[in-house]
């Protein structure tokens, strides 16, 4: 079978667009030298027509080949284009709650996100979240006869909900994924092991369910920190005395040691010191009977 062949055209210049509501840049193309920074265009996107805004000097594709764009920049926004936009964003409430009408006369499991309008009204998309897959087929009937145009269902995950509706972080700030965050990295409760954290999900949590993204902002750096360092309740001797690791704090490079009379605070690298002193089977393998109990 012959794979298919894509139209691949190339534009002389490019520029990065920015979308309202949007972290994210995307590249457009042209070869018309009249674009700048701040100027508000209609561009072609794989959704329909949509209006955004330069965020970019004009710039040589051959200059940025990593970059080329696959979609054009189609004018400089007109008033009308303005207009328009402006109108869809106050119909877009108005689509919502027809759409939320429709899918409780139908009794479907979703709960509806967003409505977004493209800037010439072809298509108006609704984002939603539901734990199951739905069948969606009468809504959309029923979508279609009360718009009159293109009707699409996206599914969205809970961390892009998150993103869309927003709010504050347990830090007291905007969430990261709604302030400024482009795309969504993958996040492990081995960062939390890292960083020495208490394993409560609960409060490892974000608002989207899921471990908070900022738990993989600073892993590189608690990775490197934890070289050379022993596991917790590791078994280390200090003055004479064997002690159990009950905690490391590694922003104030200390560490808790105890036993059942003692508890004492040492330097990380007096720790590191101690168990390089330590014969490996008395680290890894002696069970002292104090502990075994």
């Amino acid at each position: 079978m012959e794979e298919l062949q894509h139209e691949v055209v190339n534009y002389k210049y490019s520029v990065s667009v920015k979308f309202k509501g949007s972290k994210k840049a995307y590249h457009f193309g042209t070869d018309e030298a009249i674009y700048n920074y701040g100027d508000k265009v209609v561009v072609e996107t794989i959704r329909g027509i949509e209006l955004g805004d330069v965020i970019s000097e004009l710039r040589l594709c051959e200059d940025f080949p990593n970059q080329k764009p696959t979609k054009p920049v189609l004018r400089k926004a007109s008033e009308k284009d303005i207009e328009d936009y402006n109108r869809n964003k106050e119909d877009e409430a108005d689509a919502l709650q027809k759409c939320q009408n429709c899918i409780d006369k139908l009794k479907l499991e979703m709960k509806l996100i967003s409505a977004e309008y493209t800037l010439d009204r072809s298509k108006v998309i609704f984002s939603y979240v539901s734990d199951d897959r739905v069948d969606f087929r009468e809504l959309l009937k029923e979508l279609a006869s009360i718009f009159r145009c293109r009707i699409e269902l996206r599914q969205i995950g809970p961390r892009d909900k998150a993103k869309i509706v927003g709010g504050l972080g347990s830090c007291g700030m905007e969430t990261c994924c709604s302030r400024y965050m482009e795309e969504f990295d993958v996040i492990s409760i081995n960062m939390a092991k890292n960083q020495l954290l208490a394993l409560n999900i609960q409060k490892l949590s974000g608002q989207c369910g899921k471990l908070m993204c900022c738990l993989s902002f600073e892993d590189e750096m608690y990775k490197e920190q934890r070289k050379g360092l022993p596991k917790m309740n590791a078994q280390v001797v200090y003055n004479g005395e064997r002690f159990r690791i009950q905690g490391m704090n590694l922003l104030n490079q200390t560490a808790k040691l105890g036993n059942k009379e003692n508890m004492v605070i040492i330097p990380l690298d007096e720790l590191k010191e101690l168990m390089n002193q330590m014969p490996k089977e008395n680290t890894h393998h002696e069970k002292s009977k104090e502990f075994s109990k």
